[in-house]
């Protein structure tokens, strides 16, 4: 292709795009921009008034647009409708539609047993990465392809090497880690590995825009402050700001990332862990005050695992899919927890991707036939609102035999109409379960019968 051709796609493309962002501040701010086009050198956020739910919106319209994958993290930090050309000049193209009708194989094999007798979240792990090391843990949903997998035994060394790192810092039995991590692999490495080296996980949501980690931190000050946290881990676009971190909270001492731990040399000692000891600290929303931290032991969650898994009949053939972020305790505890105790596979992605094209959602269900899949009301509303009929060809969601609602007050309208509007993808009405939950519970505390 000459200059001349290349010139003319990329004009071409900036004027789709800059069509697409007008439609859409359009709707968000119906006066805004009466008297004047957007322009490429617009600010997304003074100029514009985009919010960080309008950007995912705005995400999902450019890639269904232009046939394209950007990703998340690129489109977020955005400054500009330029920013944006540029990310999406650079973008991969997607070979197929995300609506194909394809179906993967390898559904769940069923193990022998579950570790009932087991004490701690750590002997969990143990156990299933010595029963079966291969067994696919965790496996990363992609619009194309077949995504990456955590095995158990990898998460377990992982974790390990993690550990070891931790250790290097002389950190103290019980000691506080703070997680600002995104859904990735990193994060289930940081999980266990501070529990591996005796300390107590701390998640924290994750920003949306990296660019914006310092006011983040800022948001989040009193929980660091709460908990005297001294190590925080984090992602690489946020060590720039950790002399800014330190400043602010006096007890930390150490920001690094997974893998400045996991190329540490050396060998974890492993501390023993008793069902008493805390697991880790579930901060709550704060929406009545500040912060409060929620300690949950080892027996706490193993007992509402347990309990959970009783009342829903779980076992190791299910699949659970997830689109929940790992700070929450619906998609921490009863995805990420559940789906590991149960030696069942659980299919991941972020809630970027999710608000983004919520069909992606229903088409992991679809794909690799999952049959435990929670979300809030507002997941729910969100297909009803953005999927489109064209979206759903060849969907089958007759694998789907629990979907829990919960975290949020639950809709019945949204709940007959979502199972109205699906039941022609094979749902069915009994597969929807509004329940009940607190982080002062574990997770769970109210289901149906």
């Amino acid at each position: 292709m000459d200059n001349s051709t290349a010139r003319c796609s990329d004009d071409t493309a900036a004027a789709t795009l800059l069509g697409l962002v007008q439609d859409l501040v359009a709707e968000v701010h119906p006066q805004r921009f009466a008297d004047r086009s957007v322009m490429l050198d617009d600010s997304i956020d003074r100029d514009l008034g985009l919010d960080s739910l309008s950007r995912l919106e705005l995400l999902g319209r450019i890639e269904r647009s232009f046939e394209v994958t950007v990703p998340e993290r690129v489109f977020a930090d955005a400054e500009t409708p330029r920013d944006l050309l540029r990310a999406l000049l650079g973008a991969e193209a997607s070979t197929s539609p995300i609506s194909g009708p394809e179906i993967s194989a390898g559904a769940a094999s069923e193990i022998d047993a579950v570790p009932r007798g087991i004490e701690t979240l750590i002997e969990a792990l143990n156990w299933h990465a010595s029963s079966h090391p291969d067994r696919t843990h965790v496996r990363f949903y992609t619009d194309e392809g077949e995504g990456n997998v955590i095995s158990y035994g990898h998460l377990k060394r992982s974790a390990e090497a993690v550990a070891n790192g931790l250790q290097q810092l002389s950190l103290a039995p019980g000691e506080p880690i703070a997680l600002i991590l995104p859904t990735g692999a990193d994060y289930f490495y940081a999980f266990f590995g501070i529990l591996m080296a005796g300390g107590i996980p701390v998640p924290i949501y994750p920003p949306v825009r990296w660019l914006r980690i310092g006011q983040h931190l800022e948001r989040h000050r009193s929980i660091l402050d709460n908990c005297r946290v001294e190590i925080l881990i984090t992602v690489p676009e946020a060590m720039p700001m950790t002399h800014l971190f330190r400043s602010r909270v006096e007890s930390l001492k150490h920001c690094l990332t997974v893998d400045d731990l996991i190329s540490t040399s050396g060998k974890c000692e492993k501390p023993t862990r008793t069902a008493g000891d805390v697991a880790f600290l579930q901060y709550t929303s704060g929406s009545t005050g500040s912060p409060k931290g929620v300690i949950l032991t080892h027996a706490n969650l193993l007992a509402n695992l347990r309990a959970m898994g009783d009342a829903l009949k779980v076992d190791s053939t299910d699949v659970f899919v997830s689109w929940l972020p790992l700070y929450h305790d619906m998609g921490l505890i009863g995805s990420w927890l559940g789906s590991l105790y149960f030696g069942a596979p659980l299919v991941i992605m972020s809630p970027l991707s999710f608000v983004a094209m919520p069909h992606r959602w229903l088409r992991a269900i679809h794909r690799y036939r999952g049959t435990l899949s929670p979300a809030p009301n507002f997941g729910y509303e969100l297909c009803l609102r953005r999927v489109r009929e064209e979206d759903l060809q060849g969907l089958d969601l007759s694998s789907w035999r629990v979907a829990l609602n919960g975290a949020e007050p639950v809709s019945p309208q949204t709940m007959l109409q979502f199972c109205k509007r699906f039941a022609k993808y094979g749902f069915r009405k009994e597969t929807m379960l509004p329940v009940y939950g607190l982080a002062e519970c574990s997770v769970g505390l109210a289901f149906p019968a």
